[in-house]
């Protein structure tokens, strides 16, 4: 039996895993009641790749929207490069634009229906854990009708929690701190009318002054979309403790993007129109040295936080489960397969947390930014080429493991 804490997009993307490869797991979650939180996030081809595995696609696209293509503007509005996606751009898998709570329910409900109505135990809060040559015991807090301390026995553990892993604080209890990127961001979604190709993915201005990204996430029955957007600059911390559930003051923030009132979408009204706000610091964790324990090993934000730039944060965790599920049916224990699992994914995400730091897919809008001083251009070549837009492109896809010829070739986890 595998111990899996934490009962998020990885955690219970690998119990979908282990099922499948006929591996007995058991999923702890935290919460009492499992509630729709967060906003949007996209799915890329290599992570839907994986879901498809699973038989989940056509679930996923009944409340998402396949991204066509992703475009870049300066704060003026000026077009600098446009790009297509996902299966219009070559690839056997979509892009998918989804709500976070949305993805969730579909593995939520598939884990049920798959695994049976006891797969998830919710208010269990893990606590500690202890292992030996035998096996591993996990300790939780419990909440409900029966509240104390309980106990589990497995052969082996997965700390599945997320950005504040309790799993992983039991191995680095001290010099693991969050680093804040010296960006805040702020978050909503807003019911808008389509714009562009009505499935397009938009970035606009830079970080100095103010960067947008807006994109549909699903559909409504008047013909409107539901529209993730983002607004972020560098300022002072003001959300330390790196809280996805504050609340954020549009006053905070409008001001940045106020001159961004685009023919095809007025966003500064956009952003009034949004019934939440939510603000948080970008914030992620310098790379781990090691993430396995004996019998204990990490997967997902636990192992390799990142910052949410690139649409890579779910989709690293959805192949890690893949590839931690492929490894267990693999190898003869846990211990091994572990081992195997770590050194695959751990150099491949290390990169990819470094890259998000310094070359996101967006330095295409810091390189116009820089070399126009933040002023509109006269003409777009004499900026930057094609060749160069597309380098920057390509330079990512390269380290995220999205480029399309990596993805049809590598039919195991990347």
């Amino acid at each position: 039996m595998i111990l899996i804490i934490g009962g998020g997009i990885g955690g219970l993307t690998l119990a979908l895993n282990l099922h499948r490869a006929g591996i007995r797991c058991q999923v702890f979650e935290s919460a009492k009641e499992i509630k729709p939180l967060g906003v949007g996030l996209n799915i890329l081809p290599h992570a839907m790749r994986e879901l498809s595995f699973l038989g989940l696609e056509s679930n996923i696209a009944k409340d998402a929207i396949e991204t066509r293509d992703v475009s870049f503007y300066n704060r003026f509005g000026q077009h600098i490069f446009t790009e297509t996606r996902g299966r219009f751009a070559g690839y056997e898998w979509p892009q998918y634009s989804i709500h976070r709570a949305s993805l969730h329910d579909v593995l939520m409900k598939a884990v049920y229906d798959r695994l049976g109505s006891d797969a998830i135990k919710k208010g269990h809060r893990f606590k500690e854990l202890e292992q030996s040559n035998e096996g591993v015991v996990a300790h939780f807090n419990t909440e409900g009708s029966c509240p104390g301390v309980r106990t589990y026995r497995g052969c082996a553990i997965v700390g599945c929690d997320g950005i504040k892993s309790v799993v992983r604080s039991s191995f680095y209890e001290k010099n693991d701190p969050l680093i804040y990127s010296g960006i805040t961001m702020w978050r909503g979604i807003t019911k808008w009318p389509p714009f562009l190709s009505g499935s397009s993915m938009v970035y606009a201005g830079w970080l100095e002054t103010g960067k947008v990204i807006a994109y549909p996430i699903s559909k409504t029955d008047d013909g409107m979309h539901i529209i993730n957007w983002l607004c972020e600059f560098y300022c002072p911390p003001r959300n330390p403790k790196g809280d996805w559930g504050q609340k954020g003051r549009i006053e905070d923030f409008i001001w940045s993007c106020k001159e961004m009132t685009f023919s095809w979408l007025n966003i500064p009204e956009m952003i009034k129109a949004a019934e939440v706000i939510l603000e948080y610091p970008m914030v992620d964790k310098e790379p781990l040295k090691k993430w396995s324990f004996g019998r204990v090993t990490l997967l997902g934000d636990a192992a390799h936080p990142m910052y949410p730039r690139g649409s890579n944060g779910a989709g690293q965790s959805i192949i890690d489960a893949r590839c931690l599920a492929d490894n267990l049916t693999s190898e003869c224990d846990e211990v091994t397969a572990f081992r195997k699992y770590e050194s695959d994914r751990r150099p491949k995400t290390s990169a990819v947390v470094h890259a998000n730091r310094s070359n996101p897919p967006d330095a295409i809008l810091r390189e116009v930014y820089e070399r126009t001083g933040d002023k509109p251009f006269k003409e777009l070549n004499d900026v930057i080429s094609v060749d160069e837009l597309e380098a920057l492109s390509d330079q990512y896809k390269k380290i995220a493991g999205f480029k399309l010829e990596a993805v049809h070739n590598n039919k195991s986890p990347m």
